[in-house]
């Protein structure tokens, strides 16, 4: 992995290519990122980079996290992502990353959290066929059956129920960087990204680029 940047989902538009036709992009607050931590293999035992996104309050951040940003001399970040690289040789604590570690053309993978939906059915939470809606009926929107009996005597793992639903750690692998506006700090990618808007995204060099 080459690149790596912490984001904000803005939310999603439409631009128009060279042909008129029209692409659907997430408009993402990519950076300005500061290099907090530079791990290597002799003190870590791996190579990584550790970036802040988003100024916060001194009365916002607990101890630990202020003492890092102290023992480094840099200003307190409200989030911090850490990212593995091969080659940490070219980067330095107090670096700062904006939107041009992208270009136009880039593929990326984009991390981030689902929108939480809650407890919800197994209709809703994995796309399951309701009974028939007459009174008679009396079985509306039930699981169905849970099928052993005696034997074995108990739900078998992996059984699709009602559960919480969202609220989970997704990667879109390959999306394409349409264009990248340096002068806001955003670049607009192709297609969706997990996440409500606002939500923050850990977007890297796509590894099956």
């Amino acid at each position: 992995m080459k690149k790596a940047l912490i984001g904000k989902k803005v939310g999603m538009t439409q631009i128009f290519d060279e042909k008129g036709k029209v692409i659907p992009v997430t408009v993402i607050e990519a950076g300005p990122c500061v290099v907090a931590q530079v791990k290597t293999v002799e003190s870590d035992g791996y190579n990584a980079v550790q970036l802040g996104f988003g100024d916060v309050k001194e009365s916002k951040v607990n101890k630990p996290i202020k003492g890092h940003f102290t023992k480094s001399k840099l200003t307190l970040k409200k989030h911090l992502r850490e990212f593995r690289i091969d080659d940490v040789a070219s980067v330095k604590v107090g670096d700062e990353l904006k939107a041009d570690v992208f270009a136009k053309g880039d593929k990326v993978d984009i991390q981030g959290t689902s929108k939480g939906k809650g407890f919800q059915g197994v209709i809703k939470r994995h796309g399951q066929s309701r009974g028939p809606m007459g009174h008679g009926s009396m079985y509306h929107r039930r699981p169905g059956s849970m099928g052993p009996t005696s034997t074995p005597g108990r739900v078998f793992k992996g059984k699709k129920l009602p559960g919480r639903m969202g609220n989970n750690t997704i990667t879109i692998q390959n999306l394409e960087v349409v264009s990248v506006d340096l002068d806001k700090n955003v670049i607009l990618v192709k297609g969706s990204v997990p996440g409500a808007n606002g939500a923050i995204l850990k977007i890297k060099s796509s590894v099956k680029a």
